[in-house]
């Protein structure tokens, strides 16, 4: 036995290991501490009024952030409503009928908005809706979330009908189903547990977006009278809070980032249980 060998491969594998470890660390220690300084700095304003109050003029106490709670909700599902159908329509053509150069410049396209910046989308719906409109609203707003949400959504769509076997399509078109009715009600139902999670991730990235929101939706420091006003959301008030003089705004902000840190932490474990349920489904 070479015991010398044996020794720097042993030696080798500890080095290699421990690199990996302080590797972990340096990535997971400076989230922790992120984490840890939200809780503690949003958990000690957190209260019934932050939930039930709507904002107050500045330098008084005991406010809240209701109608940013609602309005967050509001632009969310909007976004949901305008990008989701049109995301996963895209993803059905692209994997079922996409072999030619319309899916090509589809995917392209796609593959280019998913690097846009956040920013661009807003000041191209404020150009499209808001000039049109002479006002900022949740419609745009909802609109600039859907844009970035709709490349996620696409190619998420795409690559999991991708993965559904043929032999569950020939089957269906062998029994006299129409190709439509296939792709519907077979491939994409096959592929329903993935494409929702695509569309949860899509979701919980799009629900800490601040700029396209500056440009669209604006802000409003009381309820808003429908979606064709502008909208507060959690976001931009924490922008708005965060650079104030007063104490009480600041905490304010404190606590919003920490509701925001817990919806999209609650959309990500999601996320992750639809997949662990599909890859059971699948077994």
């Amino acid at each position: 036995m070479d015991l010398a060998g044996y020794r720097r491969r042993r030696l080798v594998d500890l080095a290699v290991r421990g690199a990996c470890v302080a590797a972990t660390l340096v990535a997971v220690v400076p989230l922790v501490l992120i984490l840890g300084y939200i809780v503690v700095k949003g958990g000690a304003a957190l209260s019934p009024a932050f939930f039930l109050e709507l904002p107050k003029p500045a330098g008084e106490t005991g406010a809240g952030m209701a109608n940013a709670i609602v309005g967050t909700l509001t632009l969310v599902g909007l976004a949901c409503a305008f990008g989701v159908p049109l995301g996963v329509f895209a993803g059905i053509y692209l994997a079922e009928f996409g072999d030619n150069w319309l899916g090509t410049v589809i995917r392209f396209c796609s593959d280019v908005m998913a690097g846009v910046p956040s920013i661009v989308s807003g000041l191209f719906v404020y150009a499209l809706v808001v000039v049109p409109m002479g006002r900022n609203s949740a419609i745009a707003g909802g609109l600039a979330l859907a844009m970035l949400m709709l490349p996620t959504v696409t190619r998420t769509t795409e690559e999991l009908l991708k993965l559904v076997p043929n032999a569950l399509r020939e089957a269906a078109l062998a029994l006299g189903v129409p190709e439509w009715r296939t792709t519907l009600w077979v491939v994409l139902r096959t592929a329903a547990p993935g494409i929702a999670t695509g569309v949860v991730l899509a979701v919980a990235r799009v629900t800490g977006e601040t700029a396209p929101l500056l440009f669209t939706s604006l802000n409003n420091n009381g309820w808003a009278d429908g979606i064709d006003q502008p909208t507060a959301s959690l976001t931009v008030q924490i922008y708005q809070y965060a650079g104030s003089p007063f104490e009480d705004q600041q905490a304010q902000a404190w606590a919003a980032a920490l509701v925001l840190v817990v919806v999209v932490l609650v959309l990500n474990i999601s996320a992750r249980i639809l997949v662990r349920h599909r890859v059971a489904g699948a077994r």
